[in-house]
C-alpha cells in the first residue's frame, strides 16, 4: 500500500457515427448495475471494475436494457449543478473515455478513464449528491497499488458506508483520481512513473475541473496518495485550494530511520536500472486464497517450523498484522502492520489463533477484489523513500510552499508517530496544520474499519 495546475479541457476529437455511443448508462438500480455494464460494447472492462467496486450490492437479477429510465434521464438543463446533470458536465470537460454511470440511494457515481493516448489511462471517479449542490470538491487519492474503489468506495462500516460517502454527506463533490499503472499491464509501466508523473496527471485532471466548476477544493490522500496529496499541494497555488487531509503517511525521518530510507531508496533505484519498472506486493491473491481455501497449505514456511507451511488463512492473517516483520525493502515503514489485530502459533499451523481488531478480512476481500493491477511503480517507490530518506536531489517535496490548511492523522501501528513533515510545514510558517495519531489502529484500518468514522474520519 506504499508500498503544475493547468486550465484548460483535453481535445476532444469528434465521434465517430458509425461507432456505439461511448456512454454507459446504469440505470435500473444496483441490483442490475453489473448486469447492464457487460452488455455493453465497449464497456466491459470498465463495468467489471465497477462492478467490483461496488461489492455484492451490484449482483443480482439482470436489470432492463441499456438506457435511463424515464424518470433517471441524464438531463443537464435540469439539474446541472448536482446528481448526474453535474456528472454529465464534467464527463464532457474530461473527455472521451468509456463512461459508466452507476446510481445509488442518494447518489450517482460515474467511472470515466481518461483516453489521452497513453498505454494506460488515469481513472476518475466522481460521486455526486443527488439532492443537492456541492460546497467543495474532495479530490481523492488512493494508497499504492490501491485505486478509488479499493481504498475509498469499499463496504466497511455500516451501511456499507465509506470514506468517499462521509465526505458526500459533508457536502462536498468527491473526485478519486487513480494513477494509469491500476489499469496497465506490467510493460506498459515506465522508468519515468514516479511522484512527479502522478502530480503531472492529478494536476491536469484539477485544472480541467477547476476551469468549469470554480468550486473550493482540498486534496485527501492515503499512504502514497497522502504523500502526493502533500507534493501536489506544494505546486499548487490556487486560492481554492483550501486543505490536505494526510491519511497515514509520513515526511523525512530522522537518524537511523532516515538511513534505512536511503537503503530503500537504493533498493529501488537499483531496480529501475536492471529494467524493472515495476513491482506487485501479491496482496490481492494472499487475500482470495484465504478466503477460498483458509485451511490449505500456503507456499510460504511456518517460523516455529519453517519444514511446514502457513495456512492459507494465516498467512494472510500474519501478513495483515505484522506487516513489519516480513521481508521485503519497506515492510519496515510500518510500526506493526496493515490491520490490527493479533496473532499467536500454535502446536502446528491450523492451530495458530488469529484475528483483527477494527478491519474484517471480509473487507480486505472487498478491497483488494476492486484492484486492477495492484502493480506499484518502482519509481514511485524510489521517489518516496527519497522523501522518508530527506534526500532532496533525488525527491523534494517543498514543505515550505505548503500554504493551506493541512489535517494530517496517522494510526499507532501503520506509519506511527512521525510528524518531521508537519513540523516542516508550521517552521515554514503555515500555523494551520494539525497533527494526530489514532492509538490501536493499523494503515488500513484508517479507511476501512467499521469504526473508523468515529475514530478517524471524526478527526478529519
Amino acid at each position: 500500500m506504499e508500498h503544475q495546475h493547468s486550465a484548460g479541457r483535453p481535445d476532444q476529437p469528434a465521434r465517430d457515427p458509425s461507432r456505439p455511443d461511448r456512454r454507459v448508462v446504469l440505470a435500473g438500480g444496483l441490483a442490475g448495475a453489473a448486469a447492464l455494464a457487460l452488455g455493453a460494447a465497449e464497456g466491459a472492462h470498465a463495468a467489471g471494475a465497477q462492478a467490483a467496486a461496488a461489492g455484492p450490492a451490484a449482483s443480482g437479477t439482470p436489470g432492463p436494457a441499456l438506457g435511463p429510465a424515464p424518470d433517471q434521464a441524464l438531463d443537464p438543463a435540469r439539474s446541472a449543478s448536482k446528481g448526474a446533470g453535474l456528472l454529465t458536465r464534467i464527463e464532457r470537460t474530461l473527455g472521451t473515455g468509456t463512461a459508466v454511470y452507476l446510481p445509488g440511494d442518494g447518489w450517482i457515481r460515474l467511472t470515466l478513464p481518461l483516453a489521452d493516448g497513453g498505454p494506460a489511462p488515469v481513472t476518475v471517479d466522481v460521486v455526486a449528491d443527488t439532492a443537492r449542490a456541492p460546497r467543495g470538491i474532495a479530490y481523492l487519492l488512493p494508497g499504492g497499488g490501491l485505486n478509488f474503489g479499493a481504498d475509498f468506495f469499499t463496504p466497511g462500516g455500516p451501511g456499507d458506508h465509506n470514506l468517499a460517502h462521509e465526505l458526500r454527506r459533508q457536502g462536498l463533490l468527491v473526485v478519486g483520481v487513480t494513477p494509469r499503472e491500476d489499469s496497465a499491464q506490467a510493460a506498459d509501466i515506465t522508468a519515468d512513473r514516479g511522484l512527479a508523473a502522478h502530480r503531472r496527471d492529478l494536476a491536469k485532471v484539477v485544472g480541467a475541473l477547476d476551469s468549469v466548476l470554480r468550486l473550493p477544493y482540498q486534496y485527501a490522500g492515503h499512504s502514497a496518495g497522502a504523500a502526493l496529496a502533500l507534493d501536489a499541494a506544494s505546486h499548487d497555488g490556487s486560492a481554492r485550494l483550501r486543505r490536505v487531509v494526510v491519511l497515514d503517511t509520513t515526511g523525512p525521518y530522522t537518524g537511523d530511520l532516515a538511513v534505512r530510507a536511503a537503503q530503500t531508496r537504493d533498493v529501488y533505484a537499483g531496480l529501475l536500472a536492471r529494467g524493472t519498472h515495476a513491482v506487485d506486493p501479491g496482496l490481492a491473491g494472499l487475500v482470495a486464497r484465504a478466503v477460498s481455501d483458509p485451511g490449505g497449505a500456503s507456499a510460504v514456511p511456518w517460523p516455529p517450523d519453517p519444514a511446514q507451511r502457513f495456512t492459507n488463512a494465516g498467512l494472510a492473517h500474519f501478513a495483515l498484522i505484522r506487516t513489519s516483520v516480513l521481508p521485503g525493502a519497506a515492510n519496515w515503514i510500518y510500526h506493526q502492520g496493515h490491520s490490527a489485530g493479533s496473532y499467536t502459533f500454535g502446536a502446528t499451523p491450523a492451530e495458530d489463533r488469529f484475528a483483527l481488531a477494527h478491519t474484517t478480512l471480509a473487507t480486505w476481500r472487498a478491497a483488494t477484489a476492486a484492484l486492477g493491477s495492484g502493480l506499484l511503480p518502482t519509481a514511485l517507490m524510489r521517489d518516496l523513500a527519497a522523501v522518508w530518506a530527506g534526500d532532496e536531489r533525488t525527491y523534494r517535496i517543498d514543505w515550505g510552499r505548503i500554504g493551506a490548511e493541512v489535517v494530517w492523522v496517522n494510526t499507532e501501528l501503520g506509519r506511527g508517530d512521525h510528524r518531521r513533515g508537519a513540523e516542516l510545514i508550521r517552521a515554514a510558517g503555515n500555523r494551520r496544520v494539525a497533527y494526530s495519531v489514532v492509538p490501536g489502529y493499523g494503515h488500513g484500518d484508517a479507511v476501512w474499519s467499521a469504526t473508523a468514522a468515529q475514530d478517524v474520519w471524526s478527526l478529519l
